[in-house]
């Protein structure tokens, strides 16, 4: 197997104050100010053994083993739990240690890759899918032409050269086999079994939407700050956060009452909402965020909505207030881009839209 890994070493930083551009797009969240760090990129192309059932996670660490040491990638618990090793596999995000190599081959040749720019082949199959979101002036009847044709099971010559998506215009190689295959460019048939052995290579990217650290290391801190910006815990009216220590001393003197008891109705609303792992897949595939746009990103949406709708909290008005701002909820355009990478299952998209009623009511 061959891997595309996109290689990052930072610059030096310099003593003098660095210049600013007042007309470049930068994170308005990114600590640094710029999530397009300063320093040497390139892309690097190792070639293992390695069986298709292992993950990427462990094919990274046999190059770091046997051929490059000088790779870096972060990883932790390496069973799916702890979200930090988080990057873009074949164009969509991903994590290193729950995608298996077999996987992402598969899904680069049956589903469309909305991440990678033209040109860039991450299966010889590629060539088939029109990109998911569709670029300024290509072509508009590629779906509809590649709906229909999936009912009737042909089509003309002349509509499927109508058709051809700009980017297949650039490798003629690539059209041909593509047309070889399936007899029909841009639906290629559901059936269709993937053969690991057929594909080039697997391109592995830094997520986006993050400055980059060093290879495929990114910050993530800029997340973790707004998560913390909409106060991820329990708030009630016996511990307020703004009195912290007149909370504390009255929790030495007094005890609750009670216990904040819930129904099965009610524990339902966050449950799952509770699990998120703050990986930042859904951060990488908004496009929103990852565009470049003042929005504090899916995650800090759902941290707010796990105690938006928790019935223990007795400030759900003031979370509310907090997220109606314009780098808030406002700032999502409905795309729902942020539910299909989440390793959870949590409909994100849902949630957010969610949080767009309750915000108006």
């Amino acid at each position: 197997m061959t891997f595309r890994i996109a290689r990052f070493t930072p610059r030096p930083q310099s003593e003098r104050p660095a210049r600013t551009n007042p007309f470049a797009k930068s994170n308005p969240f990114a600590t640094a100010g710029n999530r397009r760090a300063r320093g040497r990129r390139w892309t690097q192309e190792y070639t293992i053994r390695i069986a298709p059932q292992r993950t990427i996670l462990d094919a990274l660490l046999q190059i770091k083993r046997e051929v490059d040491p000088t790779l870096n990638f972060r990883y932790s618990c390496g069973h799916g739990m702890c979200g930090s090793d988080a990057v873009l596999i074949n164009g969509r995000p991903d994590l290193l240690c729950t995608a298996t190599i077999a996987d992402c081959l598969s899904a680069s040749k049956t589903m469309p890759n909305a991440y990678t720019s033209p040109g860039v082949a991450t299966g010889n199959l590629q060539a088939q899918q029109p990109p998911a979101f569709r670029r300024t002036g290509t072509t508009t009847t590629a779906t509809a032409v590649s709906m229909s044709a999936s009912h009737s099971g042909s089509v003309s010559d002349s509509d499927s050269d109508s058709t051809v998506p700009d980017f297949l215009a650039t490798d003629p190689r690539k059209t041909a086999t593509a047309t070889k295959t399936t007899g029909l460019i841009g639906a290629p048939h559901p059936a269709e079994k993937s053969d690991p052995a057929e594909s080039s290579a697997v391109e592995i990217r830094p997520l986006p939407g993050f400055t980059p650290l060093r290879d495929l290391i990114v910050d993530t801190d800029a997340m973790f700050e707004q998560i913390r910006r909409f106060k991820p815990y329990l708030l009630h009216d016996d511990s307020s956060a703004d009195s912290d220590q007149a909370a504390q001393a009255k929790a030495v003197d007094t005890k609750p009452s009670s216990e904040y008891r819930q129904t099965p109705e009610e524990l339902a609303r966050y449950e799952l909402l509770s699990t998120c792992i703050a990986c930042g897949l859904c951060h990488g595939a908004c496009p929103i965020y990852a565009g470049g746009e003042a929005f504090a990103g899916p995650a800090a949406m759902i941290a707010a909505a796990r105690f938006i709708n928790d019935s223990r909290d007795s400030h759900r008005q003031e979370r509310l207030e907090a997220i109606d701002q314009v780098d808030g909820i406002q700032a999502c355009q409905s795309i729902r881009a942020c539910t299909r990478p989440c390793p959870r299952g949590i409909d994100v998209g849902e949630e957010m839209w969610k949080l767009v009623e309750a915000v108006k009511e």
